[in-house]
């Protein structure tokens, strides 16, 4: 019978995209949900309400594996303070109540994999390289992140191996980050944001669901590691890359910051800012990526 990986987020761009890896690798695959989903051929869904503080425990019960991806997005609405709390809730709350569930049923797992993410090194730009020792930042970012990554500790406290994956921008067809940049490039409208200088480290959806297989079945892998290419690429770069995809110069100028913050609020420094990140560490693992030139990786995404 294939050992059962359950997937909290598993409907989002990098579930969707993950289901298929798991499945072709050998796996079943179940998925929290908090609609009422049929059962198919592929995937068991299973309900869960974070509000409400309600799962069902045959999910935790059944699994082999949990892979954690749910959570709202950073960029999807302005950051007000209520906005802000469920940015957190949304990934730190569905932890807590796997851990529930573990804990008063003396359920182990296999593995535990938590997504994260390198907002944890802070929203500013410089030309440090961080790497998984570097220290979390103070601010809204980073403090979302220690959050989230220390949930996932929590778990580990049950002697369960724990995975946590620091992703920078992830890069598929006409899907996340892409699906709101294309529009506007197709357009003729593209432009740098900002200085342009910041740094924006970046990883192919198939290398990042790779890394996630790989973290269920390297019983080595344990603790943090950052899932993004090395490559210096800048916000610059990558629209004057994705611009010339599209047979156009960008000849729009910058879009200042203080355009950016009045539109966006406090939110505009998750655009307005970036620092390079270093993957040497999953690399020494034996973990290869497949996509490590930012215009072939476009053209992957978009042709």
């Amino acid at each position: 019978m294939a050992q059962n990986v359950l997937l909290t987020g598993g409907t989002g761009f990098v579930g969707k995209y993950l289901t298929d890896v798991l499945i072709e690798a050998g796996y079943s695959v179940s998925i929290l949900s908090r609609s009422n989903r049929e059962n198919t051929a592929r995937v068991t869904y299973y309900k869960w309400d974070i509000k409400k503080n309600y799962i069902d425990k045959n999910a935790i019960l059944n699994a082999d594996y949990i892979i954690h991806l749910a959570g709202e997005g950073i960029v999807e609405k302005r950051w007000t303070k209520r906005r802000k709390k469920a940015i957190i809730e949304s990934r730190v709350r569905p932890v807590e109540m796997i851990y529930s569930v573990l804990e008063m049923n003396n359920k182990k797992l296999e593995t535990f994999v938590s997504a994260s993410g390198i907002g944890i090194y802070g929203a500013i730009t410089s030309h440090k390289i961080c790497t998984e020792n570097t220290p979390p930042a103070d601010d809204f970012l980073g403090i979302t992140c220690q959050k989230w990554e220390s949930a996932a500790d929590k778990i580990g406290s049950l002697d369960i191996r724990t995975v946590k994956i620091r992703t920078g921008i992830v890069l598929g067809k006409n899907e996340g980050f892409l699906k709101k940049m294309i529009p506007t490039f197709k357009s003729g409208f593209g432009a740098v944001l900002g200085s342009g200088k910041q740094y924006l480290p970046w990883i192919h959806i198939e290398d990042l669901c790779q890394i996630y297989l790989k973290s269920i079945e390297d019983t080595k892998l344990e603790g943090v590691y950052n899932a993004c290419i090395t490559d210096n690429t800048t916000n610059a770069r990558f629209s004057k890359t994705l611009a010339k995809l599209y047979d156009y110069s960008i000849w729009l100028p910058k879009v200042p910051p203080f355009v950016l913050k009045i539109l966006l609020g406090q939110m505009s420094i998750a655009v307005l800012t970036g620092q390079r990140v270093s993957s040497e560490k999953i690399q020494k693992t034996g973990f290869e990526f497949q996509f490590t030139d930012l215009e072939k990786t476009l053209i992957n995404c978009i042709k």
